[in-house]
């Protein structure tokens, strides 16, 4: 037998409320959304997070992250309120089962979730089109794929994904893609899709700005400060940041974040490479008002080839000078702007540092990075997404209606 079993002690995000008057938007829309996500909410702040802290203002969003296995005999689900309609629902399953066995618990927990709910009154919204093995069965009111990343080039990604994914464009009421590059790769598969770069909360970003007060693990450390912060795994390039450290040890490398799908005994340990961990989302903006540069220090493959990093600009509102890898969604618009330095070499990273540390015209370059971000926000972002979805929405619709719900118009 099926169970849900709520969380007796609930975490609720401390994040202020966010009002965007999406209200008269939302009217046409189903007032449920489930999301469907590979990242778990507690894991890093970023996309998922921004977009469905907004869109619960105005729909109830439930957030199905993926399963936790343990020693229980029967599936359950625990739901998890962090905002007044926001829900992280988290399925647990048996240790030991195939995935096929996976699958069929979480499709009948999915089953079980819509007793007794319209399933009209939902929007699915996809992050992961492995998702599509146990919820293809449920039709809901509308469908979006918010393609965030290009999963199936990361490490260990199921070799299923592709055809699933194929599988979720056809299904898809709507697209969003993550960044320009990957709009240009997905663009051909569906007639509605959209690109919606990384975005950012510029307010709490600004924060770095006037703050003084940097966390004790972080205060310390001397030296000019070179930080980063974001999941440190394949995409990260362990290589450079050694080769910086080595050939600038008066320089105090700060890298924040979870290791995750890499071994930590591969990470370099010079005394000035300082790791402390993952932190919160309130905390960022502490640590980054002690950086003197920030670096966005990925490597050139198959799995960073369409990202579109969200802390470039989170970076920026915090008033940081950033050097990056020649990303693509960086060099275009921040690089070609002059609002961020592109490096191809620790030498070339190394220059545009030292050339940061001596930053004579810094007053103008802010005023040059406020001018590009002025538009830029969750925002704005979240508000053009639910225009579209409404559309979408409307469109689907008329295009669904029986035809003897048609008046015929004539003489």
């Amino acid at each position: 037998m099926i169970r849900t079993q709520p969380e007796k002690e609930v975490t609720k995000t401390t994040l202020p409320k966010i009002s965007l008057g999406l209200e008269s938007k939302l009217d046409q829309l189903p007032k449920n959304l489930l999301c469907f996500s590979h990242l778990r909410w507690d894991f890093v702040y970023q996309r998922p997070q921004h977009l469905l802290t907004r869109l619960s203002e105005s729909a109830t969003v439930y957030f199905f992250e993926e399963p936790i296995f343990e020693a229980n005999e029967k599936p359950f689900m625990i739901f998890s309120q962090r905002q007044p309609n926001l829900w992280v629902c988290t399925p647990h399953l048996a240790r030991g089962l195939s995935q096929d066995e996976i699958n069929q618990q979480l499709r009948e927990l999915t089953s079980f979730f819509f007793i007794n709910k319209d399933t009209d009154d939902f929007i699915f919204w996809y992050y992961t089109p492995m998702a599509l093995e146990f919820s293809s069965h449920i039709t809901p009111g509308l469908t979006v794929f918010d393609c965030m990343d290009e999963l199936s080039a990361f490490k260990f990604a199921p070799q299923q994904l592709k055809d699933l994914e194929q599988s979720l464009f056809e299904r898809a009421d709507i697209v969003f893609t993550g960044g320009h590059s990957l709009y240009e790769s997905k663009k051909k598969n569906h007639d509605n899709i959209h690109a919606f770069p990384s975005s950012i909360d510029k307010k709490h970003f600004a924060k770095a700005r006037d703050s003084r007060m940097e966390p004790e693990d972080q205060a310390w450390i001397q030296g000019p400060k070179i930080g980063f912060y974001g999941v440190i795994d394949e995409r990260f390039d362990i290589g450079l940041i050694e080769a910086i450290a080595t050939a600038r040890p008066e320089w105090s490398l700060m890298l924040i974040g979870p290791v995750v799908k890499i071994d930590q005994a591969t990470l370099p340990r010079n005394e000035n490479i300082h790791y402390l961990g993952s932190k919160s989302y309130e905390e960022l903006p502490l640590y980054l008002s002690g950086w003197d540069v920030a670096l966005v220090p990925f490597l050139l493959n198959d799995s960073t080839k369409f990202i579109s990093p969200t802390k470039t600009p989170e970076y920026l509102s915090g008033g940081k000078p950033v050097v990056s890898s020649a990303i693509r969604d960086v060099i275009n618009p921040y690089g070609k702007n002059g609002l961020v330095s592109i490096a191809s070499s620790p030498e070339e990273f190394i220059d545009a540092i030292e050339g940061y540390l001596d930053f004579a015209d810094r007053k103008e370059w802010l005023k040059k990075v406020d001018k590009f971000l002025l538009t830029n926000s969750w925002d704005f972002t979240c508000s053009d997404m639910t225009e579209l979805m409404s559309l979408a929405f409307t469109d689907r619709k008329v295009v669904t209606m029986p035809l003897n719900n048609v008046s015929a118009v004539g003489g």
